[in-house]
Formats: structure tokens, C-alpha cells, sequence
């Protein structure tokens, strides 16, 4: 079942002649549960395009169509219903609340929708992420391995239908890189959520189920490599 379309996406800064097209007439869809990797050189509109699919950034031109709707026809207050109940965004650099303990990172998104905390995928989700023991610890008391796994925490609370995750190891060793990708691989799996990965390590991309290669805003080739 399609989770995910993308009709034509473009997306352009300045005017004249020092407008840059970021995005050039992107086209793909993505199947519910699947895990896809978009990879290309820095200023290759992979960035761009994962930030219009979280609602994060609009487009010049095309549309999104996330779970039957578009995205970008909807008003700015359902756009912010919609980035946090539809969509979960892990960041290279964690993004976490300085002033909050790990658990009042982590459902943060949950109360900012005004709405009740299920202990029950709380706890399910410390005990995934190996976060046990660590519940009331600030970002500055933890590892940088264990703030991308409160970030991940953060992005799966809201159990969205769709994970965006941009280099999420790039700011870890190879142990915890490993540990990490193993981690929302895992949740791919277990919640069925769909999982799109901007990587630039090659080693990520190919555990993929499909890679989408871009460059100067444009689809240069889309592979499945597993059903």
C-alpha cells in the first residue's frame, strides 16, 4: 500500500540569476514499511527534499500526498498536526531540549499535541532504545550515542507512518553508527513504520530495501535492492 507520493517536486531559492534550483521535478512514491535510502553529494537536494516531506520546508511547485492527503494544502495549523502526529524527524545533531530529562524529551511531541502519554510505548521504547537507568538523565549527562537514541524516542513516540532521518550517524563512531541504523531498522520492522534514511556512508544505504540517488535536484537512478 502507497504511504507516500511525490508529483513533481521543485524547489527554488533567489531570483533571477542567482535563483537555485534545489529540486528539480522530483517524481517517486514509497510502499508503507519500507526502508529507503536517498543518497548524493552535499548540495545535491537530498537535504531539501527530506525537510518538504516532513513538512519542515514547502515546495515552489508539486505535491506531496502522505498517507491519501496533501500535505501542502492543508492550513499552518494542521501542517504542525500533521508534523507531529504523521511524521518523525531524527537529525544528524540530536536537537534535544537542554533543560529536559530523557523521558521529558522523548514525549514531548506527544504532550505539545495536547494529548496522553501511553506508558505502556514509553516504556516499551526506553527498554528498544537501552535507555534504562538513564530516564531522568539530561542530554549533557549522556553519551552522544544514547542523545541519537532519545532523539529516535522522540521521533517514534507519536508512532508516525513515516520516519525521516537525515545522517543520523553522522555524528557517531562506527560502533554506535552500527548500533543506530540497527535500532531504526528494528522499529522499521517491528511497527511497520515507513523509513527513509539521506546517508552519505554507502555501508547505511545498502541495508536498505531501495536507494534513491540524486544530484543537482534530480532523480539519477532508483534501485530496489530487496523486496
Amino acid at each position: 500500500m502507497e504511504i507516500l507520493r511525490v508529483e513533481n517536486l521543485t524547489k527554488t531559492y533567489g531570483e533571477g540569476i542567482n535563483m537555485v534550483k534545489a529540486l528539480d521535478g522530483v517524481s517517486f512514491s514509497i510502499e508503507k514499511g519500507d526502508f529507503v535510502a536517498i543518497i548524493g553529494p552535499s548540495g545535491s537536494g537530498k537535504s531539501t527534499l527530506l525537510h518538504i516531506l516532513g513538512g519542515v520546508d514547502k515546495p515552489t511547485d508539486g505535491k506531496v500526498i502522505m498517507d491519501g492527503s496533501d500535505v501542502y494544502k492543508q492550513d499552518d495549523e494542521n501542517l504542525a498536526i500533521f508534523r507531529r502526529r504523521q511524521v518523525g524527524l531524527i537529525y544528524q545533531f540530536y536537537n534535544l531540549i537542554p533543560v529536559l530529562n530523557v523521558i521529558e524529551n522523548m514525549t514531548l511531541p506527544v504532550l505539545m499535541d495536547a494529548r496522553k502519554v501511553s506508558e505502556d510505548r514509553l516504556n516499551e521504547l526506553v527498554s528498544t532504545l537501552g535507555l534504562n537507568g538513564r530516564e531522568n538523565h539530561l542530554p549533557n549527562q549522556l553519551s552522544g550515542g544514547q542523545q541519537q537514541r532519545v532523539s529516535i524516542g522522540r521521533a517514534l513516540m507519536n508512532a508516525p507512518a513515516v520516519v525521516l532521518a537525515d545522517e543520523p550517524t553522522g555524528n557517531l563512531d562506527s560502533k554506535n553508527s552500527q548500533d543506530i541504523i540497527h535500532l531504526l531498522k528494528e522499529s522499521n520492522r517491528k511497527y511497520n513504520q515507513t523509513l527513509i534514511i539521506i546517508t552519505h556512508d554507502e555501508n547505511i544505504a545498502l541495508q536498505a530495501n531501495r536507494i534513491i540517488s540524486i544530484e543537482d535536484g534530480k532523480i539519477i537512478r532508483d534501485e530496489v535492492i530487496r523486496k
